[in-house]
């Protein structure tokens, strides 16, 4: 933007000193909608194709994606040239006009769901809570973050890259042109890949070669190496987000899933941003090959979290399975509460300890999907009575718990069931 003011000082004069400050603003709200628009339109992505093909489907989403990365900013070049900058920005906010078709015209099956509609507050603490009682889900979002942070080097310092190599602004083009059609060919061989190998071991795989590249870029000085290095960034940099992005489609269920992408979505672009900002004051301070270095060394370190918090490849099934007997009560409580539900057992005395094993494990799942407070107590004067107790914060919020359980939770009740004698007697008690 300020180059093009340069070359055109009568726009500077017409517009005045705002200039800068309407570009921020008009960033922040190109962002702000991005922000809406992604989580909702990646959630989407089980519905439109079968699990089995959802790995795919998002290395496609990626070819699109790196594709036009790589095609566009040569066509937009091109278009300010001939017309103008205002014809390039008027021709890309039409573009949208295909997406908004397309989506009016997709007739999606309607959801029927028999629990009360949540407020945006209560949401988003449902989606924050499912991911802190999900191990799985939160050491996808900690891995990326910390993968991100280093990874972001990369395309933060490459216009300096660039720069250093000829001074030309059309070196960053290339370079950036490369990285996608890197990405495109990434995206192809990561299926071939992902029919050998485990995800853990692709993922790790792609990071190492994330910061590889990052190392030798700040090593090379040459632009045709430069543009082959980014072609491996460029394939290893989608192997790894769609890898990451599967994951986390298929640990979370249908009421979260959007959410949950959305907190994925904050970390990654976080993370993206501290690196970003991080990496560009050490290439200020000690420059940029010495800040490329450290970041491709801190970049292939980052796979070793395997060894604490690795990613799985068991299938889960995640299907509601609303099994529990939902209790004779009033239809005007409502949104009333907190609700103190108590869940007594006649525990097997053979069975105590792997009971409180198998309680404790199932407290979490009681606390992802909307307790508040859990614990399990012994009797003391019945040896053999256990009780649960745990608040939820209103009863609708409790029937929204009965429609979270899924299939996948079921193992961890039958072991609880194989340890007690009889059913397990529940009440359900309000606040008053």
């Amino acid at each position: 933007m300020d180059g093009f003011l340069r070359r055109h000082p009568r726009c500077d004069n017409a517009l005045g000193s705002d200039v800068p400050d309407l570009l921020l603003v008009l960033t922040f709200a190109l962002s702000a909608g991005d922000a809406f628009q992604t989580p909702a339109w990646r959630a989407l992505l089980p519905e439109l194709v079968e699990k089995d093909d959802l790995a795919a489907a998002s290395s496609l989403n990626g070819i699109e994606f790196n594709f036009a990365r790589a095609v566009g900013p040569a066509l937009g070049g091109a278009v300010v040239a001939l017309a103008g900058a205002g014809t390039a920005f008027s021709l890309n906010a039409l573009s949208f006009a295909g997406v908004i078709v397309a989506v009016t015209r997709w007739h999606r099956v309607p959801i029927k769901r028999a629990t009360p509609p949540e407020s945006v507050g209560g949401a988003t603490r449902a989606a924050l809570r499912y991911i802190r009682y999900s191990p799985a889900v939160w050491r996808i979002v900690v891995r990326a973050g910390a993968a991100m942070f280093f990874a972001s080097s990369l395309l933060a310092l490459l216009p300096s890259v660039a720069r250093g190599v000829n001074g030309s602004a059309a070196s960053y083009g290339v370079l950036l042109g490369s990285f996608g059609c890197g990405a495109v060919l990434g995206a192809v061989l990561l299926q071939h890949a992902r029919a050998r190998w485990s995800a853990e071991l692709v993922v790790s795989a792609s990071v190492v070669s994330l910061g590889l590249t990052t190392i030798a870029t700040a090593l090379l000085h040459v632009m045709w190496a430069l543009a082959a290095v980014m072609l491996i960034g460029g394939a290893a940099w989608v192997s790894f987000m769609s890898l990451f992005n599967v994951q986390v489609l298929n640990r979370a269920p249908d009421w979260v899933r959007a959410r949950v992408l959305a907190v994925s979505i904050l970390v990654f672009q976080g993370a993206v941003a501290a690196g970003s900002a991080a990496w560009g004051v050490i290439a200020t301070q000690d420059g940029v090959g010495k800040a490329l270095i450290w970041a491709g060394v801190g970049a292939i370190l980052t796979p070793s979290l395997a060894f604490f918090i690795p990613l799985s490849d068991t299938t889960v099934d995640l299907t509601a399975w609303n099994h529990w007997r939902m209790p004779s009560v009033s239809n005007d409580i409502g949104s009333e509460g907190p609700v103190l539900v108590i869940v007594e057992y006649d525990v097997i005395p053979e069975q105590s300890e792997e009971f409180i094993k198998a309680m404790h494990e199932y407290g979490r799942i009681r606390r992802r999907d909307g307790a508040s407070r859990w614990g399990v107590f012994k009797d003391l004067e019945t040896t053999d009575r256990y009780t649960e107790i745990f608040i939820v914060s209103s009863w609708q919020e409790h029937i929204r718990q009965h429609d979270r359980i899924t299939r996948a939770d079921g193992r961890f009740e039958v072991r609880v069931r194989n340890c007690v004698r009889s059913e397990p007697t529940v009440r359900h008690l309000l606040y008053s």
